[in-house]
């Protein structure tokens, strides 16, 4: 039986993914995949392909399946504040709701992140992890 090793944050190898893929289903499907397409473009993360009820963001499918996903917190890995910015307007310039601007936040040193409602109420999030944050890298 594998039981799971407790590791410090600071010793954890935050490159490595640790989630293949993820579905949001979508009770709007046209508006939920504007809404990726739109917040996610500026954290250079493309829409790889749409079809009838499924569109590809990477990791991350939209699909037009009920019930839609609720109560949903989704964090994208931002390269820079200057993306995580983007990303926040974007989605505001769109008719997107905010959920918080971009700003550090207290849950780590140099947690920079931005929050958006997807169409369901999904809290969306774009996180740069600044110097001082143990996910910080210096690598574009």
């Amino acid at each position: 039986m594998y039981q799971t090793a407790s590791v410090k944050r600071e010793e954890w190898d935050w490159s490595r993914p640790v989630v293949d893929h993820l579905d949001v289903h979508a009770s709007r499907f046209s508006e939920s995949v504007r809404f990726y397409g739109v917040v996610l473009a500026p954290l250079g993360i493309p829409k790889l392909y749409e079809r009838e009820r499924e569109a590809c963001f990477t990791h991350v499918n939209v699909v037009d399946v009920q019930p839609p996903t609720a109560n949903l917190h989704l964090c994208f890995p931002a390269r820079s504040k200057a993306e995580v910015d983007a990303f926040h307007a974007a989605g505001v310039e769109a008719g997107f709701r905010s959920n918080g601007e971009p700003g550090y936040r207290e849950h780590a040193p140099g947690y920079y992140a931005a929050y958006l409602f997807d169409p369901d109420g999904n809290n969306v999030e774009a996180l740069y992890r600044d110097v001082g944050n143990p996910g910080h890298t210096t690598e574009t």
